[in-house]
């Protein structure tokens, strides 16, 4: 019965080949938008170390200026820590890992390669890799003894290394950032999280960083942050030592907590030196030391803003005006073609199969139109990628690489509009099915 009543819908369909190819492309525009919609929003939304989630934690405490807050309009603390601060939280031994990092710019190079190269650079500690599960191509990260003293090793992108050493394994190698001489230890393999949730400062999708060096290097060299970094207080700033010993807050921490009881004793140990410094003068506003886990910083960072909420919901509002005249179309060709309806009452199909068989041509278009919607969705976000690629705003935030297909969210958009469209065909497949047929035989 299914075969013959596609049969129906194919005849149906070449009765009126306008009406149908208005129908399939109306559902196909309504898909087509929202695909694009949700695929950038499940990008921007999504939680890329998911798995994670609740072991990450990011540090932060509220060591500003008492007249001021950091940000009224989020009350929240500042998410960065000064060197003073991050060094002594850094030295618990409570956490599983811990992370201690800022970003700062450079200058790579190798003997015998392509000319020196700007790079983004991440001074890190040897936590890093396994913390936020960094995949290597070849090599590793470097032990935690060469956190301190800093030994000269140094850690590549995959990208810079095929730049430097046409992807060959470059592990022993040796290359000169800013004039210094460092050993290749590691090379990473493809690694793009989205959001890039352990650093949100450089740009929420901003790619990795090129180059990754013991964090001590950055403040042996004096490597100034190249990303966010505040101040205040009225102590003069003359010198990097003037710098670091400051309220400028610009490094980010991040702990590795397995457990509720690793986390209250890390909370207790943060809230124990906040009691210690306010003593002595220093953290005179309310106490807010917080410890946030991955789900809650990416809202708190306010990583997807109402804008985007605002673009989904407009998205699947022009679907529903799509299903609304698709509605109208449908009712208005299943009455075209009622008096063949009639016939087949006439001969003896009851209500039902008169339902079934409409309802079959409505799933026929909406699968017609699905395929026809993700291909214009295809279309519609690769032109998107290529001129973010093309305006060059994928190196400060990396918009492009949320504009791709991404299955979960293609799954949820097209699942969601087939079954929009059979509903929307519930009510001129019933419709038609209820009109009496000796009209349309006497018309014969």
């Amino acid at each position: 019965m299914f075969a013959y009543y596609t049969r129906l819908a194919l005849h149906s369909f070449g009765r009126n080949p306008g009406l149908t190819a208005l129908m399939v492309l109306a559902i196909a525009l309504g898909i087509a938008v929202s695909v694009m919609t949700l695929t950038v929003y499940h990008g921007m939304s999504g939680n890329p170390i998911w798995w994670k989630s609740d072991r990450l934690y990011s540090v932060t405490m509220d060591g500003w200026d008492p007249q001021n807050p950091y940000r009224a309009d989020l009350h929240l603390p500042p998410p960065e820590l000064t060197y003073r601060d991050a060094r002594h939280l850094f030295d618990s031994n409570i956490p599983e890992r811990k992370v201690l990092m800022y970003s700062s710019n450079g200058v790579l190079s190798a003997a015998g390669r392509a000319a020196p190269v700007p790079v983004n650079t991440r001074f890190t500690t040897a936590d890093f890799f396994a913390m936020f599960e960094v995949p290597f191509l070849y090599g590793s990260s470097w032990s935690a003894g060469a956190d301190s003293p800093p030994q000269p090793v140094i850690v590549l992108s995959r990208e810079e290394n095929d730049k430097l050493f046409g992807g060959a394994n470059s592990v022993g190698r040796t290359v000169r950032w800013n004039d210094h001489e460092f050993r290749i230890v590691g090379v990473l393999n493809e690694w793009y999280p989205l959001p890039r949730y352990y650093d949100l400062n450089g740009g929420n999708f901003s790619p990795p960083d090129a180059a990754y060096l013991p964090f001590n290097w950055g403040i042996e060299l004096e490597a100034l942050n190249n990303e966010e970094t505040d101040c205040w207080g009225s102590d003069p700033v003359n010198t990097y030592k003037d710098f670091i010993n400051s309220e400028c807050v610009f490094l980010q921490m991040w702990v590795e907590l397995p457990t509720r009881a690793a986390r209250t004793r890390m909370q207790d140990f943060m809230d124990g030196y906040w009691a210690e410094q306010h003593k002595a003068g220093r953290f005179q506003r309310p106490r807010d030391n917080r410890l946030t886990d991955v789900s809650q910083w990416l809202i708190d960072s306010r990583v997807v803003d109402n804008d985007n909420r605002l673009l989904v919901g407009l998205g699947f509002a022009f679907l529903a005006v799509c299903l609304i005249n698709t509605v109208g179309l449908l009712l208005a060709k299943f009455l075209n073609g009622a008096a063949v309806t009639g016939v087949r009452r006439a001969l003896g199909a009851s209500r039902r199969q008169i339902f079934a068989q409409h309802l079959i041509e409505v799933g026929a278009l909406s699968a017609v139109g699905g395929v026809l919607g993700l291909a214009l969705a295809a279309v519609g976000l690769a032109a998107v990628h290529h001129l973010y690629a093309s305006a060059h705003l994928g190196n400060r935030g990396g918009y492009q690489e949320i504009t791709h297909f991404d299955f979960t969210g293609v799954m949820w958009a097209v699942g969601l509009a087939v079954v929009a469209t059979l509903a929307a065909g519930l009510y001129p497949a019933w419709r038609v099915g209820r009109l009496p047929p000796a009209i349309y035989l006497k018309s014969q």
